[in-house]
């Protein structure tokens, strides 16, 4: 289970979360097509998920060490200083995503304590946003798992 979690969890969340865009998009396409009806919650249910799959796409990033950097100017620094640069930008990336998870354990505190609901679906708020503090701390765990590798081998 570890090694599924590990390896593949990013990317059966965003390939089911894109499906189901797809799918509640295409019906609500199909449907206004064929009718004058239109199911208002498609929107609601496919920005949120897009979020999700965002969210999803950057943990998946930094745990395989894909995300930008200007490898020209990093490669020409002698290795003391691309280490300095590499844990700096270490540092930024755990505070960014650090803050982000805990504004949104805040914003979902909020939603829980007012009780706020969805304008279409009328579920709680909480139940879309609650993706975002935990999503950007798996994100933080991603970062860590990389950071930890790159080290152990040397390869900043």
């Amino acid at each position: 289970m570890w090694r599924f979690f590990n390896s593949r969890l990013e990317e059966v969340l965003g390939a089911a979360m894109l499906a189901v865009m797809v799918t509640v998009t295409f019906i609500n396409v199909i449907v206004r097509y064929c009718t004058t009806f239109s199911f208002a919650w498609t929107e609601e249910i496919t920005i949120n998920f897009f979020v999700w799959v965002v969210l999803l796409g950057t943990a998946r990033s930094f745990r395989e060490g894909g995300n930008l950097c200007m490898n020209l100017l990093y490669e020409a620094l002698p290795r003391p200083l691309r280490l300095a640069c590499y844990l700096a930008g270490l540092g930024v990336c755990l505070l960014f995503f650090a803050a982000l998870a805990w504004t949104g354990a805040l914003e979902v505190l909020d939603e829980i304590d007012l009780q706020a609901t969805s304008e279409s679906l009328e579920i709680p708020v909480w139940l879309y946003t609650v993706g975002t503090p935990a999503l950007s701390a798996l994100t933080l765990i991603r970062i860590l798992q990389n950071a930890a590798e790159t080290l152990r081998a040397r390869k900043w």
